[in-house]
């Protein structure tokens, strides 16, 4: 009995000291001191060896102005002996906060020279100093600690303050010296160089750290140079400056991975430098000996030539393709190109009969789960396009078993609801969407979202659905790349369903495909026209991100498309696109971005 009352009494001290620990913590977050002083004296007072609620508690008192509480409060844990050294620090920023430099300085000196004593203190102190500023002290810190104790490596932290001192070459050479002594990684250094790099090569930082960089590289011959200035011209999206960086790095390492120039090649299809990632990807292709990574390479190669299509690219294309199935068949290794041809046919050739039949004949290979997955989630999409809905849910939902906490499966949840969306089973569509809501993937849950919003809005408003099920058949219709046939039932539901709910999704869905078909001018006045007649709607930093994009990467209007940004970044902080706009907002300002 006894016991049982000791242990439940621990139990409650420890939960009271939880309570005020997280207390004292939040009142100060919220910045209401004089609370969270309170908590602060009471956690110090049952914990006099926490130099983390000491240290609260000092920060209390000077936010407070309480000046004297602090100084006498730190005098008295120096008094005691064996302080820990950044004590010193906190009194001699107090007196620094009382405009008391001499006495301050007094303080920092004294920090300094326990150094002396314990050369193992010089990270705390000099962390510390960094806090409060105080770089010269810092780096005095750090210097005085490896002088004294060899082992001990603090040239990173150095590295730091001397970009905070805006000191910019020494800060370059200080971190390009750890990387070419392998004492810290690249991408902890590049991560760093982020801070100072700009898409712009005429950028005063950019033009150092190039020279720099070609300096070292024409002294010592280390493959590092090579692969800091690849990185360098690929911010500048100078994708052929890189490229040629990264021939030299294959051919020094005697060809023994290709795995930078595939990473390339990709980087500068996805930013429209289309040229520059057909030689990436021609090079790989005449310079690999595996066959996995060569066949990758020309199915990019066979993406960018479909960029512009015509019926003569696609007597090219499928050329190709059949060129590689003879070559590598059917194997469990070479999926990709099953389904890419099988894409091929479908959505760019509208044959999906043949490309259902390559899928099926996939299947029967020997493939893990993922593997698959994989078939049947393209032989699904298939299935959709040739309006097989029955057919294709039955492998999305086959998928979703199989892989139920997986991101595929989250995916073939997806398609499950968006095909019965096509399909005009809506509750059904909507019973899926309400778990994927809550989905790890932040655009499946976006989409989820979305596509929950529209099925139950217009629901509610039309009980015979008749605006969701035309809006339904446009939307497959534009799945089918029918866009001219999806643009017209679009126009149908704006006219004949005007202040209906559904008129945004309508506006925001015919502006997407007016900018595919070229039409901007179109789309800006579909985007325009939600801004000004639903600004309160669930649609409305749709429309500002993509008005934004359109000025930005087509119409060339830098100072419209910031405009657009800046209102998500005010109006809308909850928005998906957010992140991307404030990146967006802030590179046109020209502020440097991580």
């Amino acid at each position: 009995m006894r016991l049982h009352f000791i242990l439940l009494l621990f139990l409650i001290v420890q939960t009271t000291f939880a309570q005020e620990d997280f207390l004292a913590k939040q009142y100060f977050a919220d910045g209401d001191y004089d609370k969270a002083v309170v908590f602060f004296e009471k956690l110090v007072e049952q914990n006099p060896r926490r130099t983390d609620y000491a240290e609260g508690l000092v920060a209390c008192y000077q936010q407070l102005e309480r000046y004297v509480d602090a100084e006498t409060f730190l005098a008295e844990k120096i008094s005691l002996g064996n302080a820990y050294p950044t004590f010193y620090i906190e009194q001699g920023y107090n007196y620094a906060l009382q405009d008391l430099p001499e006495k301050a300085k007094e303080q920092y000196d004294q920090a300094i020279s326990i150094i002396d004593k314990n050369p193992n203190y010089g990270y705390g102190i000099g962390f510390r100093f960094q806090k409060y500023a105080l770089l010269e002290y810092a780096l005095k810190a750090y210097s005085k600690a490896m002088e004294l104790n060899p082992k001990l490596d603090y040239n990173f932290q150095m590295a730091r303050i001397y970009g905070e001192q805006g000191d910019i070459d020494k800060m370059y050479r200080s971190y390009i010296k750890l990387i070419i002594d392998e004492k810290s990684s690249m991408s902890n250094v590049l991560r760093n160089f982020d801070d100072f790099v700009t898409p712009d090569p005429e950028n005063e930082n950019n033009i150092r750290l190039k020279a720099i960089l070609l300096e070292g590289a024409q002294k010592t011959p280390n493959l590092k140079w090579n692969e800091l200035l690849s990185w360098l011209f690929v911010q500048q999206k100078q994708y052929g400056s890189a490229f040629r960086q990264e021939k030299a790095i294959f051919r020094r390492m005697d060809g023994s991975s290709t795995y930078r120039l595939k990473t390339l090649g990709e980087l500068a299809l996805e930013d429209s430098a289309t040229s520059v990632a057909q030689e990436v990807f021609e090079f790989i292709v005449e310079n690999t000996n595996d066959e996995v990574t060569k066949l990758n390479a020309q199915l990019n190669l066979i993406d960018i030539l479909l960029l512009e299509p015509g019926k003569k690219t696609f007597t090219e294309v499928q050329s190709q393709y059949d060129e590689l199935m003879s070559i590598h068949g059917y194997k469990s290794q070479t999926l990709q190109l099953q389904i890419a041809y099988a894409n091929f046919l479908t959505f760019k050739k509208d044959d999906p009969e043949p490309a259902i039949a390559i899928l099926k004949k996939s299947l029967s290979l020997p493939l893990n789960k993922r593997g698959t997955a994989f078939v049947k989630s393209a032989l699904g999409d298939i299935l959709v396009f040739d309006k097989k809905f029955n057919e294709a849910l039955i492998y999305f939902s086959q998928i979703q078993k199989s892989l139920k906490n997986d991101m595929l499966g989250q995916d073939a949840r997806f398609k499950v609801a968006q095909t019965s969306f096509y399909k005009g089973d809506f509750d059904w569509a909507l019973t899926q969407l309400k778990v994927l809501r809550s989905s790890t993937s932040q655009l499946i849950a976006n989409d989820a979202m979305q596509l929950s919003l529209l099925i139950s809005d217009n629901s509610l408003e039309d009980s015979t659905q008749t605006a969701l099920k035309k809006y339904a058949r446009a939307d497959l219709l534009a799945y089918q790349n029918k866009t001219k046939e999806a643009i017209a039932e679009l126009d149908g539901i704006l006219q004949n369903h005007k202040g209906e709910k559904i008129e945004d999704e309508a506006l925001l869905k015919q502006g997407e495909l007016l900018e595919s078909t070229e039409d901007y001018e179109a789309a800006k006045f579909n985007y325009q026209k939600i801004i000004e007649f639903y600004a309160n709607g669930i649609l409305a930093d749709d429309a500002h991100f993509a008005l934004g994009e359109l000025y930005r990467k087509v119409l060339n209007e830098p100072e419209k498309a910031k405009a657009q940004y800046e209102k998500i970044i005010y109006n809308y902080q909850d928005s998906y696109f957010f992140p991307q706009a404030r990146q967006q907002f802030r590179r046109l300002r020209g502020d440097a971005i991580n």
